[in-house]
C-alpha cells in the first residue's frame, strides 16, 4: 500500500519530456510561417474542444469519491467555462467569422485528444486521470506561451485575440497539488494507480498528433 504521488507524477513528465522547439505548428508561428488558417483551425477545434472537455471533467468530478479529486476536476471544469468566450477573439484575429467558427468541421487529428478525455472520464480511476492531466499541462502551458508570443510578434496580434492563450500560459501549480492529493489519497488507500502512465502516454501522443495536423495545414 501507499506510495509517493508526488514522485509519480514528476517520473511521468519526465518522461514525456518536450518542449516548444518540438512542436511544428508553435515552430512555425513563432518564425511567421503559419498561415492564419492554420491558427483559425486552432481556434475552431478548441471551439470543439472545450465543451466536450467540460463535460468530461464534470464526469470525473462526480465520479470521484476524494475531495481533491472533486475540486481537481470541478476546477478544470469551471476553467473551460471560463476561458470559452476567449475562442472567437482568437478566431476573429485569424480572420475567421463567428458564422465561419460554427460551421467548421474539425479535423479527426485534433479531436482524438478530447475523445480520449472523454474516454476516460468513463473508464479511468479519477485520481490516475487528474495525475495523468496534470502531467501534460505544463507542455501545454509552454506552447500556448511561445504561440501568444509568436503571434503578437509576428502576425501583430493584441491582446483580445491573444486572450485564450494567455489563459492557459499562466501557471497554476494549485492543480500539480490537487492531482497530488487526489493520487496520494488513491494510493493511500491500496489503488496502485497502475493506469496512470499509459493513460499519460497517450494523452501526450494524441496531444501531439493534434499540434501535427495544425502544422500540415498549408492554405
Amino acid at each position: 500500500m501507499g506510495g509517493d504521488a508526488g514522485a509519480l507524477l514528476k517520473s511521468i513528465r519526465d518522461g514525456l519530456a518536450t518542449d516548444a522547439g518540438e512542436n511544428p505548428f508553435v515552430v512555425a508561428v513563432t518564425e511567421g510561417r503559419a498561415p492564419l488558417s492554420a491558427v483559425a483551425a486552432l481556434a475552431a477545434e478548441e471551439h470543439l474542444i472545450i465543451p466536450s472537455d467540460r463535460r468530461g471533467f464534470l464526469t470525473l468530478a462526480a465520479r470521484a469519491d476524494e475531495p481533491a479529486a472533486v475540486d481537481f476536476f470541478a476546477g478544470l471544469a469551471s476553467g473551460e467555462s471560463l476561458v470559452f468566450p476567449l475562442v472567437a477573439p482568437l478566431a476573429a484575429g485569424a480572420g475567421m467569422e463567428q458564422e465561419s467558427l460554427a460551421a467548421y468541421e474539425p479535423r479527426a487529428g485534433c479531436q482524438a485528444y478530447p475523445a480520449y478525455v472523454s474516454w476516460l472520464a468513463l473508464n479511468a480511476e479519477p485520481a490516475a486521470a487528474a495525475l495523468a492531466l496534470v502531467a501534460n499541462f505544463a507542455a501545454w502551458g509552454g506552447y500556448c506561451a511561445a504561440l501568444a508570443a509568436g503571434l503578437r510578434e509576428r502576425y501583430g496580434f493584441g491582446d483580445e485575440a491573444c486572450a485564450f492563450l494567455d489563459f492557459f500560459a499562466e501557471p497554476a501549480p494549485e492543480l500539480d497539488q490537487k492531482a497530488v492529493a487526489a493520487a496520494q489519497a488513491a494510493l493511500d488507500r491500496g489503488d496502485p494507480l497502475s493506469g496512470t502512465h499509459r493513460y499519460a502516454r497517450l494523452l501526450h501522443a494524441y496531444e501531439t498528433g493534434f499540434w501535427q495536423t495544425l502544422a500540415g495545414i498549408d492554405a
